[in-house]
């Protein structure tokens, strides 16, 4: 009774992993994890504030399926000043978070037999948006041995008439890799080989970078790509808003027409006055954003020398977001068993690497306190010495 697509979704090996983890505190074991995806602050006090006055003014009725007017108008605004792609607010949706902005986006762009160029490792949930637009996915691998840098090279040799869309994630869920500036110009370059092709550059852990890191923009270096050129964002990670559902989508119009044709006919406009704190949020100063910005790389900095010193690991440094994606393949495990085994030894949750693209890695993240991050890495240790035990 199911239709083709449903029968093609698969079963989500995170979820897996943690309800696995649950099942075992439940059962009273002592469980670390590291797995979370979400920052482990307060959302600032004067959006809940603002939206709370909101909501307290009576913005509890449907607006329109584009989100609020002030709301587009500032997310313009935040684009044109920090990011340099200059949009009106009719090019920009407000979406229940990031991911409905990316599903929104590849409905109204992509046919069946369209082809997606997807970097590896990859944010798990790309190639199954895609595929459930009728596309096919054509993965350009990398590796931890090399850095896990883009091979622009075999990008251009994946590329085929039916190419239709090219996914940059920067900085990278899950590798905490941030693209420099001439790797993007690279990529503009390669696009304006390719006339046929359109790129969404998912810049959601903008704020989230290393001391010395800068984000670059890929519309700010190629305005001339403008016409077939999306962006993804949102509020969830740079400002702990992950229950909130903020998103946006930015890009050429008549994609936005579309996009927001296909809002209005299903989710409908976000929640009304919740959007009201993620206008607060950008009239804002950012202070708290580089508060919370600072505490993440003093994690992520513990988190990589922790790492670093464990034996049998391949880590490429990440210097963006708030993960890290160890090759642990030489421990003779794929990313499944490895965790699986991590968890009932050492009851340490991580989340496997083989949604990601990746079997040999596994994901770790830094959004929890230092004292979690410390007790993880033990835990870690003590599960790679045992393996290490004739």
């Amino acid at each position: 009774m199911l239709s083709v697509r449903a029968q093609a979704l698969k079963p989500s090996l995170t979820l897996a992993i943690a309800a696995k983890a649950k099942q075992l505190q439940a059962a009273g074991k002592d469980i670390c994890s590291l797995s979370a995806g979400e920052p482990n602050f307060d959302t600032p006090a004067f959006i809940r504030e603002a939206a709370t006055r909101a909501l307290e003014s009576g913005a509890t009725r449907y607006g329109p399926a584009a989100g609020e007017p002030q709301l587009r108008a500032a997310i313009a605004a935040k684009l044109a000043r920090a990011n340099g792609m200059v949009v009106t607010p009719e090019q920009v949706l407000v979406t229940n978070g990031g991911k409905q902005a990316l599903y929104n986006l590849f409905q109204v762009l992509l046919n069946p037999g369209d082809e997606v160029l997807l970097p590896a490792p990859y944010w798990l949930s790309y190639p199954e948006m895609a595929q459930l637009a009728g596309a096919s996915v054509r993965v350009v691998p990398s590796a931890a041995t090399d850095g896990f840098r883009l091979d622009l090279q075999a990008l251009e040799a994946l590329i085929t008439e039916r190419s239709r869309l090219l996914i940059l994630n920067t900085p990278s869920n899950p590798t905490g890799l941030v693209l420099q500036q001439h790797e993007l110009e690279a990529v503009a370059e390669l696009l304006r080989r390719h006339p046929q092709l359109a790129v969404v550059c998912d810049e959601i852990y903008e704020f989230l970078l290393a001391p010395g890191q800068q984000h670059h923009s890929l519309a700010a270096l190629a305005p001339d790509l403008a016409e077939r050129l999306f962006v993804v964002n949102g509020f969830a990670k740079g400002w702990a808003m992950t229950g909130w559902r903020l998103g946006y989508l930015a890009g050429p119009l008549p994609a936005l027409k579309a996009a927001i044709a296909l809002q209005s006919q299903s989710t409908s406009n976000v929640c009304t006055f919740a959007q009201f704190g993620a206008l607060a949020a950008l009239e804002a100063s950012l202070d708290c954003v580089e508060e919370m910005a600072k505490s993440f790389s003093a994690r992520r900095a513990l988190l990589t020398k922790g790492l670093q010193q464990l034996p049998g690991l391949v880590l490429v440094p990440p210097t963006g977001a708030f993960y890290a994606f160890p090759d642990v393949s030489a421990h003779g495990l794929n990313s499944l068993d490895f965790c699986n085994q991590l968890l009932d030894q050492e009851g340490l949750a991580l989340v496997p690497g083989a949604p990601f693209g990746d079997d040999r890695c596994v994901r770790l993240s830094c959004a929890v306190n230092s004292a979690t991050i410390e007790d993880g890495l033990n835990r870690l240790g003590r599960f790679l010495s045992n393996l290490n035990k004739p």
